[in-house]
């Protein structure tokens, strides 16, 4: 393959949830070019599985799609050095109320790989334990549960759409549901 090179990466705006920076790279023929790149802290999903074996989902209103969507439990990473899974411990209690008792790594994802940095542990939490949702003031979650082959369904006619969730619904059904 041939070289890249970095030249410059100036930061454009600094957000919430993602920097957003233009990069300066030379590219093997020799061009200058101008790429867009998003910077983000990482992020970690749960599948989490009652004790009746079903999934719990969490259904929230998305700005960005201005509807509702159904999707695994999931957060971002306080910082870049946050283990993911602390993090998705601490996104499974907040979003739906319960601990994982065992947690087990099932994928690593890279959400948007042409322009963003964004990677996503997502782990399979069992033996949950009640606790208590606490979500954030800006948050309004519901939690439903679930069968694999229900939710499967919902992928297969574009219901469920969010790229986390199919990912790792279909690792989850091909893993655990032989």
């Amino acid at each position: 393959m041939e070289k890249f090179e970095r030249l410059e990466r100036t930061l454009i705006h600094k957000g919430a949830i993602i920097d957003y920076y233009q990069d300066t790279v030379k590219v093997p023929n020799g061009n200058i070019v101008k790429w867009d790149f998003i910077g983000h802290k990482g992020a970690a999903a749960v599948v989490a599985v009652n004790a009746e074996g079903k999934l719990l989902m969490v259904r929230q209103y998305r700005n960005a799609l201005d509807r509702e969507t159904l999707e695994i439990p999931a957060g971002g990473l306080e910082s870049t050095e946050e283990p993911t899974d602390v993090a998705a411990v601490r996104e499974l209690e907040e979003e739906t109320g319960y601990k994982a008792g065992k947690l087990e790594l099932l994928m690593t994802i890279r959400t948007t790989v042409a322009f963003c940095n964004e990677k996503i542990d997502v782990y399979v939490a069992t033996d949950l334990q009640p606790s208590r949702q606490h979500l954030d003031e800006d948050e309004f979650i519901n939690v439903e549960a679930y069968d694999i082959e229900e939710l499967a369904q919902m992928v297969y006619d574009c219901k469920i759409q969010d790229g986390k969730t199919v990912a790792a619904l279909m690792a989850y059904k091909n893993k655990y549901c032989k």
